[in-house]
């Protein structure tokens, strides 16, 4: 099988059918109910799980990597200082790789130092929802961040989704790949991640094409107003949160496609240039999401003034109908004696008669002209 297809295959599972004979034989993953912040520690070699009678340590997984080769990955979950200190004494981890690790909300990015990759990936989950109001959450954020270096591996991941379990799995299901070593790893990584960034803006796209139906169809009357106005608002800062994710990661994947890299396997290199392009295109998807919620969220507030002002006219045009009879009666209500048909037997009939015409003539007028 050539290295593309083993690489999606193991990135893209929705293609290949998962083998569920061998994920108990490797299961370490730690009770959630246990203090460590250790997930699983494994050593690879020749692209296979070397089998232990217990769970490593990195202390003496590293020491077993040193002694017989292959090399070792460390999958950690919100771990604190105290707790990744040992870590990162034991594989010599830059302190400023160190510290953004444990702190976390850091920007994604790729960084360099002497013997290591650091690289940070926001991992992006879309929250399912029956219905989308001011207040509904849509894409929920977490991250991951990798240690790459000769002979280990390291993932550091912060929030409650983008678990690596799953990714593991497939990867130990195809030791070919796996012999290539930390940087397939990375390359996994980055792929599954960018798939899930692709999966998402599906997702919000269906939101939008739903938001955009309702604001620009016929018959709205009754909507209260603001309702969309807050939907719409609400939808777009779930998108300019998506785009933090997206944007800064594109110029590391374009990094690690282009720039040669020797803790990089040549062979697996090229193939973040197919990362690289499935990101530049999700990020045109989220640019283009940010614009037509900005047209979107300007069509919706103009509708609400054209609304406002077909109301003011409706208003105006009763007003100028009602203004007739109003100065009719405010001037026969002056006490003057000698009035114009004051003591005539028709006098009120007539002058009724004369309002009511004047004031149909206006009313058909305003209607002619749109105004009622």
């Amino acid at each position: 099988m050539s290295m593309i297809r083993d690489l999606r295959a193991v990135v893209r599972p929705s293609r290949v059918p998962l083998r569920k004979s061998s994920s108990a034989e490797y299961d370490t993953t730690r009770d959630p109910a246990t203090p460590s912040a250790v997930v699983d520690c494994a050593i690879y070699r020749d692209g296979a799980r070397v089998q232990t009678p217990k769970p490593l340590t990195p202390h003496e997984a590293m020491r077993q990597v040193r002694r017989d080769g292959g090399f070792v990955w460390i999958g950690l979950h919100e771990p604190t200082e105290a707790e990744f200190s040992g870590v990162a004494s034991e594989f010599g981890l830059h302190p400023l790789a160190v510290e953004d690790a444990v702190q976390a909300h850091q920007r994604p990015k790729l960084e360099r130092y002497d013997d290591s990759l650091f690289t940070v990936f926001k991992t992006i989950h879309y929250v399912e929802h029956d219905e989308l109001t001011a207040n509904s959450e849509i894409v929920e954020t977490g991250e991951v961040m990798c240690f790459t270096g000769r002979d280990f591996f390291i993932t550091v991941r912060h929030g409650g989704q983008g678990s690596l379990r799953a990714l593991r799995h497939r990867l130990q299901d195809d030791p070919e790949l796996l012999a290539k070593g930390p940087s397939a790893v990375l390359h996994a990584i980055a792929d599954h991640v960018v798939d899930g960034y692709i999966a998402v803006a599906d997702a919000v796209q269906d939101d939008i094409d739903e938001v955009e139906t309702e604001v620009f169809s016929p018959g709205r009357k009754g909507t209260p107003r603001g309702t969309d106005a807050g939907r719409i608002y609400q939808l777009k800062r779930e998108v300019l949160e998506f785009k933090r994710a997206v944007s800064p990661l594109l110029r590391p994947m374009q990094l690690l496609s282009e720039r040669p890299m020797r803790l990089i396997d040549p062979d697996i290199q090229k193939y973040f240039r197919d990362v690289a392009d499935h990101l530049a295109r999700v990020q045109e998807q989220v640019i283009g999401f940010d614009e037509l919620l900005n047209s979107i969220l300007q069509a919706n507030l103009a509708q609400a003034s054209v609304a406002q002002n077909e109301d003011m006219r409706k208003i105006t045009s009763w007003a100028a109908i009602i203004a007739v009879p109003t100065m009719v009666c405010g001037v026969y209500g002056m006490n003057f004696e000698h009035m114009p048909e004051l003591h005539w037997r028709y006098g009120y009939p007539v002058i009724m008669m004369i309002t009511g015409v004047i004031c149909l003539g206006i009313h058909r007028t305003l209607k002619r002209n749109g105004w009622l």
